[in-house]
């Protein structure tokens, strides 16, 4: 097995992506109040670092899956993260069975 540059940067990209948002929020004061653009940043970084996840499905795999990743996407802005991540294993499971 051999792994190509561009997937070991994607990955150290998607780690990064994951990581210092956590490593900030474990830095940052307890009491700091967020407003404005960095509320609205913070606030729209799950959806994006899990469609940076997902676009790599969207883009090499069969019509069941790119339609599932896009649900995911959609869902992943109006619902938590774990539903928006149920909604993409139902969808898949379920365009699988209607797709094949």
């Amino acid at each position: 097995m051999s792994l190509d540059l561009h997937t070991v940067l994607a990955i150290l990209a998607m780690a990064a992506a994951t990581a210092l948002p956590r490593l900030c929020g474990l830095l940052l004061p307890a009491g700091f109040r967020f407003r404005g653009r960095l509320a609205a940043g913070l606030e729209a970084m799950p959806p994006a670092v899990l469609a940076a996840i997902v676009a790599p499905t969207l883009l090499t795999t069969g019509w069941a899956e790119t339609l599932a990743g896009f649900a995911v996407i959609l869902a992943a802005w109006r619902l938590p993260m774990i539903a928006a991540i149920a909604t993409g294993i139902l969808a898949a499971a379920g365009f699988r069975a209607l797709i094949g």
